[in-house]
């Protein structure tokens, strides 16, 4: 899938209240786990031990943190929108985030993003988009929530 191409106000305001698309999946994997384990000084048994997650855990493996899904979503996010003209933007916010299910190792996630409203606020742009991060092959997904965006364009 090609990306929507935003590259100012105007671009953003076409999209409000429609799907914007979604973005490939991207596997999970226990080496990724572990980085992120490394990189958070997270090393709960659940994500980083597959024998005793295999054996004592609820879920019969590991599983991704849920932080790490959420860390995704910039790479995802350029898989559905190219922001072209930009100066700067900055991540302002999560709303409304829920962690509905857990991913295991190995799971295909994507992201599915929805332009819930975009406001000018004197030449800063406030983006806020309803995502939810779905696992190939289940109905639940792994997490939802509403992202805000501040974006400055050039001129």
């Amino acid at each position: 899938m090609n990306p929507i191409t935003i590259g100012s106000f105007e671009d953003f305001a076409k999209f409000i209240g429609q799907d914007l698309g979604v973005s490939d999946y991207h596997q999970i994997t226990q080496e990724q786990i572990n980085k992120f384990a490394d990189a958070t000084l997270d090393h709960q048994w659940i994500h980083t031990e597959p024998d005793r997650a295999k054996r004592e855990g609820a879920f019969g493996d590991t599983i991704a943190h849920g932080y790490l899904t959420l860390s995704l979503v910039p790479f995802l996010w350029e898989q559905v929108v190219s922001v072209q003209n930009l100066k700067m933007m900055v991540n302002y916010g999560i709303e409304n985030l829920r962690f509905a299910q857990a991913v295991l190792v190995n799971n295909e996630v994507r992201l599915n993003a929805h332009l819930k409203n975009v406001v000018n606020l004197r030449g800063t742009i406030k983006a806020e988009v309803d995502v939810t991060l779905e696992i190939k092959d289940q109905k639940k997904p792994a997490f939802t929530g509403t992202l805000v965006f501040l974006y400055h364009f050039h001129s």
